[in-house]
Parts: structure tokens; C-alpha cells; sequence
């Protein structure tokens, strides 16, 4: 494995050779996806980022980028098949037992993993697949194609397949062979936008520009697909964060993405951007400037049809989701009714969002939870004075 590893950094020929001579290792999965995609086959067309150099970014460090070859993923595919084939096809209780049984014994036929990995699609329908790892069309058109190809020709039923692509990825290609790939069967792409001020982009290391990133959605709009775009509050830090806020929303005002994505910081240990915050580089925002950041954002937005959705754990406020323009002003005022609060009322909502006991302002009123939150803070002697370095110590934690 050593050498597939390494392969990413030889020339194409050279590269092509060793790929072709790696062995079948059996089904893979990697380590990441979207939220959305929680229900979804994961199918790994590639290991890793082939960037891998985002200050905040944890998931692949230590890792090499390696492409794995088509019929290996051709592989994985038929493994899935053969439990489709084997189970009923609806993910029934009769089924998960028979496959306990089966695994128990040693008599489960194929990679178990690739059971394991078809038994749950099998248990949420069987409707969507998302191609793993970090940017899955940097394997070319025709490979792409090939596998998407092969894919609905064993499941006809899929009603959408994703993948997370690099903004530089996308820019590079030709606007023919994105059409080709949405007609091979890929539904929609996932790009890590991040932010749009260029100062911003060069400070996080994300190699890319405002302007690579706003030509690669439109070219992703232009062939049909389906695109969702991320946005990361505090990523600018305090420095940054106006600037952060007003360039991201103008970037998707010209972009008009079908989905925004808030993906909150968090400076998690081993990072670059850690080594920064540790070292007086980067100043973290509170969660109570966090949300000036997203209200000046949300502001901001104007023109476009986007669905804005908060779908991800560490966004303090969940209910920052709608669809533009009509759920702007909804959207807002979740964001003021938090800025609204009086300081203790913040800190006990900071808490209970932070350790997963409310799911959204309206639970500060429900006095189960809200009991459940004030013991949290009293047994950890939280106070309005230390609540965001514990709770931004614990969003490290749980990554």
C-alpha cells in the first residue's frame, strides 16, 4: 500500500501503472460525509484529499491522496449487489437478524464490510449514494462515468447520487464533461466554499480563489447538477469576520447555489489553524459575535433562490434554515432573538446547545432541558465569563 500511496506524486503513466498493479484489498469506506448523506451507500472512489493543505481541516493529515482503480470501485459495487440480491430489498428486522447470523457464523457470503455498508442502505431505502473521498472527480470524466454508469445499471432505483468536489477541480474541467457526468447519473456536488474573501482564503491556506470558486459554481449550474456550497462562520476569525461575512454572501449572490450549508469553526487540536490560535495568530470569535458574523451574512444575501440549512452540530442555531428570498426575515430573527437575550439566558442556552440537551432556542423553555442545563453548568462551574472556551474546548473534543 505503500507504494499507491506514494503513487499520487508520479507522473500520470508511472502513476496509472502502479494504481493497476494494487490488489483488491475488499469494500472501502471513508472516514467522512455530508449530514445529508447520512442514509446514503458510501462508495470510496478515491482515499483522502488531494489538497490536504486547509489550516482547519483535521481528517486526512498523515495521510497521502491515492485514487483507487476503477474496477476496484467496479468491485465494491458488485459486492453491494450481491446483498441487494441476497436480502429481500427492504431492509426488514427478518433481514438485519439473518445477516447477525450469518456474520456470527463466518457463512456471510462476500466482504462483510460491504454487507455491513449494504445493510444499512438497505434499512433507509435504498434512494441515495454519495462517492467518497474529498473530491471524486479528480479521478477524469471517463473513469467518473464509468462507475456512475455501472452504478445505475445495478441499482435503476437510485433516485440521487452526490459527491464533494474542490472549487479548483471543477474550474479545470470542461463544461462538456460535467454535462457528461450529470447524464452518466451524478445528481449533485458538494464544494467546500468555505468563504468568499480571498484574504481570508490565503490566510486558512484553502488554494483557491474567489474567483476559481465562483466559476466552478457556475459551470456546476450550467451542466445541470444540483450544487450546495458551504459557508464557515468564524473562519475569518475577528480579524476577518466582516469582511468573511460580506464576501461569502456576495460570492453566493452570484453564484446562486441550490443549497447553502453553515458549517461552524471549530479549532480543533493538531491543525494548523490551532497552531495559530495557540500563537496569538488567529483570534477566535464567541459564540455571541458568531452570530453578528451570520445575521451581517444573512443580510447580505440578496437576489438569489438558495435553501440555507444549518444542518450540522456545531452551528449554534438550528433554526437558521429556510428558503430565500421569503425566509430571510424568519431566518434574522432567530439570529436576534439569541442577540436579544440577557447574558445568563445566553450561557444557558450556549450549554445546552453545545453538550446536545436543546436542538434550538425554543428548548430554553422547556423545563426538563433547561433543568438538565443549569445542572451542567453548576457541576462544571460555568459562568458567563468562561462558558466559550469551555464550550469551544468541547466542540474540539467531539469532532
Amino acid at each position: 500500500m505503500e507504494n499507491v500511496a506514494a503513487a499520487s506524486e508520479l507522473p500520470p503513466k508511472k502513476r496509472a501503472t502502479l494504481i493497476d498493479q494494487e490488489p483488491y484489498g475488499g469494500f472501502e469506506q471513508g472516514p467522512i460525509r455530508p449530514p445529508s448523506e447520512a442514509g446514503s451507500l458510501l462508495l470510496r472512489v478515491t482515499r483522502n484529499c488531494p489538497w490536504n493543505r486547509c489550516k482547519f481541516c483535521s481528517t486526512y493529515k498523515d495521510t497521502r491522496f491515492s485514487r483507487r482503480p476503477l474496477d476496484h470501485v467496479i468491485r465494491d459495487i458488485e459486492a453491494v449487489y450481491l446483498v441487494a440480491q441476497t436480502f429481500c430489498g427492504k431492509g426488514s428486522e427478518a433481514d438485519r437478524l439473518v445477516l447477525t447470523r450469518l456474520k456470527a457464523v463466518g457463512e456471510a457470503p462476500g466482504d462483510l464490510r460491504a454487507w455491513q455498508a449494504a445493510a444499512h442502505w438497505l434499512r433507509h431505502g435504498q434512494q441515495s449514494v454519495f462517492l467518497q473521498d474529498a473530491d471524486s472527480l479528480v479521478i477524469g470524466p471517463s473513469d467518473l462515468a464509468a462507475i456512475l454508469s455501472h452504478l445505475r445499471k445495478r441499482f435503476p432505483g437510485v433516485r440521487r447520487v452526490t459527491s464533494y468536489a474542490r472549487s479548483g477541480t471543477v474550474a479545470r474541467l470542461n463544461p462538456r464533461d460535467l454535462q457528461a457526468i450529470r447524464e452518466a447519473g451524478l445528481n449533485r456536488l458538494h464544494i467546500g466554499l468555505e468563504s468568499g474573501a480571498n484574504e481570508v482564503l490565503r490566510l486558512v491556506h484553502k488554494g483557491t480563489t474567489r474567483n476559481q470558486q465562483i466559476l466552478a459554481g457556475h459551470q456546476v449550474k450550467q451542466a445541470g447538477l444540483e450544487l450546495s456550497e458551504y459557508y464557515m462562520p468564524g473562519l475569518g476569525g475577528r480579524r476577518l469576520w466582516r469582511a468573511h461575512a460580506q464576501a461569502t454572501a456576495a460570492a453566493f449572490n452570484e453564484i446562486n447555489p441550490d443549497f447553502i450549508r453553515l458549517r461552524t469553526l471549530a479549532i480543533l487540536y493538531g491543525t494548523p489553524l490551532h497552531q495559530d490560535y495557540q500563537g496569538g495568530r488567529f483570534e477566535r470569535l464567541t459564540d455571541l459575535e458568531m452570530a453578528r458574523e451570520v445575521q451581517l451574512f444573512l443580510e447580505s444575501l440578496r437576489g438569489i433562490t438558495s435553501v440555507v440549512q444549518s444542518d450540522h452540530f456545531r452551528n449554534l442555531l438550528p433554526e437558521v434554515a429556510g428558503a430565500l428570498p421569503q425566509d430571510q426575515g424568519r431566518m434574522l430573527a432567530v439570529v436576534e432573538n439569541f442577540l436579544s437575550l440577557n447574558q445568563n439566558e445566553q450561557m444557558i442556552y450556549q450549554v445546552g446547545r453545545r453538550t446536545g440537551i436543546f436542538h434550538g432556542l425554543e428548548d430554553l423553555q422547556d423545563p426538563w432541558r433547561r433543568r438538565r442545563a443549569e445542572e451542567t453548568i453548576w457541576k462544571n462551574r460555568i459562568t458567563p465569563e468562561n462558558v466559550d472556551d469551555l464550550m469551544a474546548e468541547l466542540m474540539r473534543r467531539f469532532d
